[in-house]
């Protein structure tokens, strides 16, 4: 199934929309927080008529499973170059997912940057970078993993061979698998497409529920591969708070994510 395929949504009526949560999108059999994020956004991008996502924030209240769900959105104002929308994704009778989003007209002319203080991760090119693939005996890397092409930095690599780095940090290159074409809402499936900076910081490995993820597009979508970085800088009270850059094959940042998620026991 395609990217695509797997995040689309079908309208029921004006404010409501049906989808199906794909197989292998899941973690230990919970489906993946930042697909379900990115099947809200598209319904609420759907809901005024094709705006795409500027900021899109999720609360998550339960985990979410393969298989059918709707979602529900309301538009709380249209105007002439932004529109706010709130949605809930709702699956087996109980709301899994409530976001709020700020969507606009996609822009023709490249945007004007002013401030720029981050660069991207040092990364060798992604044809030579590892692939992530799903374990067939473990839990991790999880089913998730190969539903996207995923090369793993130097920073990954030792994680996934059970010799993480003991840093909050995790890096590499991501796009949809077989070349398939990208867009906006596929910046939200990458927020949280790479395992826990908790991982490689040599923590307990195992479901990291998201309790909020907050994604920010700055640009229109690139065509080719986006390269990622995600650090952490505090863990406490159980909780993680990760920040995610994200930048595409012209060296342009593209993205922003924080998400805060519980830590692994």
């Amino acid at each position: 199934m395609t990217y695509q395929e797997a995040t689309s949504v079908r309208r029921l009526d004006d404010d409501r929309w049906e989808t199906q949560f794909a197989e292998d999108w899941d973690i230990m059999g919970f489906t993946n927080g930042g697909y379900m994020l990115a099947i809200a956004s598209r319904a609420s991008s759907e809901a005024v008529r094709g705006r795409a996502p500027v900021s899109i924030t999720g609360h998550f209240t339960r985990a979410g499973h393969t298989g059918f769900a709707e979602a529900e959105t309301e538009i709380i104002r249209h105007g002439r170059r932004f529109s706010v929308v709130r949605s809930r994704l709702i699956q087996d009778g109980e709301i899994v997912l409530v976001t709020l989003g700020t969507f606009a007209e996609s822009e023709d002319e490249e945007p004007e940057v002013l401030l720029s203080d981050a660069k991207p991760p040092d990364l060798p090119p992604p044809e030579e970078c590892q692939r992530a693939l799903p374990a067939t005996d473990a839990p991790f890397p999880p089913p998730s993993v190969g539903q996207v092409d995923m090369r793993v930095g130097p920073t990954l690599v030792g994680t996934f061979a059970g010799k993480p780095s003991g840093q909050a940090l995790i890096d590499g290159w991501i796009r949809p698998k077989d070349d398939e074409a990208t867009d906006p809402h596929f910046l939200v499936v990458a927020s949280d497409a790479f395992p826990p900076t908790t991982f490689n910081a040599g923590l307990p490995i195992g479901w990291t529920p998201t309790l909020e993820l907050t994604v920010h597009t700055r640009f229109p979508a690139t065509t080719g591969w986006i390269r990622c970085e995600f650090k952490s800088r505090f863990v406490s009270g159980g909780l993680i708070e990760e920040d995610g850059l994200f930048w595409d094959d012209e060296d342009r940042l593209i993205g922003q994510s924080r998400q805060l998620a519980l830590v692994s026991k």
